[in-house]
């Protein structure tokens, strides 16, 4: 008659809720004297699950003591078991890193524009420094401190708004959402009960860098603009 399913009858003796069908509809939850029981493992498991405190170490421990068990035990890290999600992921986080990258640079060629009209707003000034002895580098340097200055004024406006928006992500999601009186993160689709937020310093420091470089290229060219600017020119029109 083929497989004949083993049943056995059971106390439920509550429910659990994590937004996810999947796991709500297929994990039930047993003590492992019982659990041995029905599957008839007095005195064994069949897998293991072990937490660490970095989850990104996970695959390096694996690789590292993989030599030392033998079959039919292995190991399998959660890269692996969860390998579609973690892809998932990580074109996600890339991609968000780009769009972030965009709105960078779209801001340094804003510093740039404003540079340049500054240049020529002040260009009777210009002709006045370089007439009273000024060099081409220092006035170079002058425009350069500019824009320095306004990406790091820039940087920390963004880091004191956006620090505390994402330690702060999942409170605004919940009073958007009572809001509008609509979801906005569906836990049915993300596979996640509530928006995560680990704030790395590792990550401020590359997108503080990046928005720095970015400032400070686009600095150079109003720069030169201003120290090439001939102090004859500049006061032609001057009476």
């Amino acid at each position: 008659f083929g497989i004949v399913p083993r049943i056995r009858a059971f106390r439920v003796c509550g429910f659990f809720q994590v937004g996810m069908t999947e796991y709500e509809n297929n994990v039930a939850f047993l003590s492992l004297i019982d659990a041995q029981q029905f599957y008839r493992l007095e005195g064994q498991v069949n897998q293991a699950e072990v937490f660490l405190h970095d989850p990104e170490s996970a695959q390096f421990l694996a690789q590292s003591y993989r030599p030392h068990v033998q079959a039919p035990l292995y190991l399998a890290p959660w890269q692996e078991t969860q390998g579609p999600l973690a892809t998932a992921l990580t074109v996600e986080r890339n991609a968000m890193f780009v769009i972030l990258t965009l709105i960078i640079l779209v801001a340094a060629f804003n510093i740039t524009s404003s540079l340049v009209m500054l240049v020529k707003d002040k260009s009777k000034d210009i002709a006045i420094l370089r007439t009273m002895g000024a060099t081409h580098q220092q006035i170079m340097r002058l425009f350069f401190n500019v824009g320095f200055s306004l990406s790091l004024m820039g940087i920390g406006a963004g880091f004191a708004l956006g620090i505390p928006f994402a330690l702060n992500i999942e409170n605004i999601r919940r009073w958007l959402e009572g809001l509008f009186h609509t979801p906005l993160f569906d836990a049915q689709v993300y596979f996640l009960s509530q928006l995560p937020c680990e704030l790395r310093f590792q990550d401020l420091g590359i997108i503080g860098g990046m928005a720095l470089f970015l400032g400070m290229g686009a600095s150079l060219y109003p720069a030169w603009r201003a120290a090439r600017l001939n102090p004859v020119e500049g006061l032609h029109y001057e009476s």
